[in-house]
């Protein structure tokens, strides 16, 4: 009897140090790593160094600008010279400064779009390469799937995420697919590597000389690139590639929770050192992640109504109603853009 006694109470104390020691292993992780969402890959290899919640869908605010300029750069019309529409240069806060009517070579607006990650740039090349922002986000998600891309759906070039572009998200898995692909182009690492970069306007000569956000260039000698994003939901994000020693790491990091170039320097390190892959963490804290759309039955059938009412309409009233909502649509996502928080490195 007394024997039983003492197993139970053993058993019952094996359990208790192993929560214990299961909460501070946990705990220790994530105060070593304080990011919501990242993940760390060497470049060529198929493992995953190191994850946590890297299919969760965040905002990704302005590492958007990669899927941007990559497509502007695969366009085959760098060398065309940009009218910078009126609605560019309503977008606010990270921009280059461009007028409207100013004439800016594509290629320079992706270099300001990267390198400063200059909003008037980007929505500058979404309207060049489509006519209107709605037309790119669709090329942009249509693009993102072709890459592989599963999980994130795109509004605008730029990465605004509130008002008439929420619904703005990625992962950091598929981040990564973005950022493997846009590096097998070599314009485009020669583009994300660069620190600073000066924009000439064609008629006046005018210059702009742009800096760039990425602090980690200055304090990290094996960093060689690429983006930095920030906005009040996004919060701190960054995706950076670094070489050392015969090896090529890329880094994601989404919602980073403190200075992001010391967290970066410090999992680079530990990357480089790795001798084997480490599990994915998941924590059940999804406060931050934005919920997949979806089409319930009553949403279905609505859809079908409005689509059987709209057959109905002759073809020119269709036209004109669509013109005249699109153009309603377009002031109403300026005068958002124009109040959002963007990048701001």
């Amino acid at each position: 009897m007394i024997k039983n006694r003492l197993k139970i109470a053993a058993f019952a104390l094996l359990a208790v140090a192993g929560q214990m020691f299961a909460k501070t292993d946990i705990s220790s992780m994530e105060s070593a790593i304080p990011v919501s969402s990242y993940i760390v890959k060497e470049v060529g290899s198929s493992d995953i160094l190191m994850a946590k919640n890297k299919d969760r869908r965040v905002e990704p605010a302005s590492l958007t600008k990669i899927l941007t300029s990559i497509m502007a750069i695969e366009s085959g019309r760098l060398d065309e010279d940009v009218v910078i529409p009126r609605e560019a240069t309503l977008v606010e806060p990270s921009k280059a400064g461009f007028r409207a009517g100013d004439k800016i070579k594509l290629i320079d607006l992706v270099k300001a779009a990267m390198v400063n990650s200059s909003n008037d740039a980007a929505f500058a090349i979404a309207y060049h390469l489509s006519g209107n922002v709605e037309d790119f986000a669709k090329a942009m998600n249509y693009k993102a799937k072709t890459i592989g891309m599963r999980n994130s759906s795109f509004t605008n070039p730029a990465g605004f995420d509130r008002g008439a572009y929420v619904g703005h998200y990625s992962t950091a898995g598929d981040l990564l697919k973005l950022t493997e692909y846009a590096i097998k182009n070599k314009l485009f690492n020669d583009i994300a590597k660069l620190e600073a970069v000066t924009v000439e306007e064609q008629e006046s000569g005018r210059h702009f000389v742009l800096k760039t956000h990425n602090k980690l260039l200055d304090k990290y000698k094996y960093a060689v690139g690429i983006k930095t994003g920030f906005t009040n939901r996004a919060g701190k994000c960054l995706i950076a590639r670094a070489k050392k020693d015969n090896k090529d790491v890329i880094l994601v990091m989404l919602k980073a929770k403190a200075d992001r170039w010391t967290v970066a320097e410090n999992m680079f390190e530990k990357a480089f050192d790795m001798q084997r892959p480490e599990p994915e963490l998941i924590d059940d804290d999804k406060d931050d992640e934005i919920a997949a759309p979806a089409m319930t039955k009553r949403s279905g059938k609505l859809a079908s109504k409005k689509a059987l009412k709209s057959n109905k309409i002759s073809k020119k009233s269709s036209k004109t109603t669509q013109k005249v909502a699109s153009k309603q649509k377009a002031k109403k996502k300026l005068k958002v853009a124009s109040k959002t928080k963007g990048d701001r490195g």
